[in-house]
């Protein structure tokens, strides 16, 4: 009985661990492709120029070799920032900046209709 729930809490610690890793190497992710847009315009452009300097000496897979080295350099310090915020404890629930994750909606304003001051005490 004993050995039944201790390793009940330790998949569901475990699976807490692995969830918030996952969450937080998709919003690394999102964040990558979409605000570091310009970052990745700049790694792409030097890739290229480094496999066209990398042609001359290797002919057959230098772009092979420059854009998996790219990609997964990108990869992995995702999956190592990812990892360095799970270990030390920061979920993603805490985050006030990632409320889109928490599906609660944050109301900038209330909208108020031109007809309003006539027809909203009516009811």
């Amino acid at each position: 009985m004993n050995f039944s729930s201790t390793r009940s809490w330790d998949s569901s610690y475990i699976s807490f661990f692995l969830k918030s890793f996952l969450i937080w190497s998709f919003t690394l992710l999102v964040c990558l492709l979409v605000v570091g847009f310009p970052v990745v315009v700049l790694m792409m452009t030097i890739g290229s120029l480094m496999a066209i300097v990398l042609q001359s000496v290797l002919p057959v897979s230098a772009v092979l070799v420059v854009a998996g080295t790219i990609i997964g350099g990108t990869v992995m310090s995702i999956l190592l920032a990812a990892a360095m915020l799970t270990i030390k404890g920061v979920h993603p629930q805490e985050m006030s900046w990632l409320s889109w994750l928490h599906g609660k909606e944050v109301v900038a304003s209330e909208s108020v209709y031109a007809s309003c001051p006539l027809t909203c005490d009516l009811v």
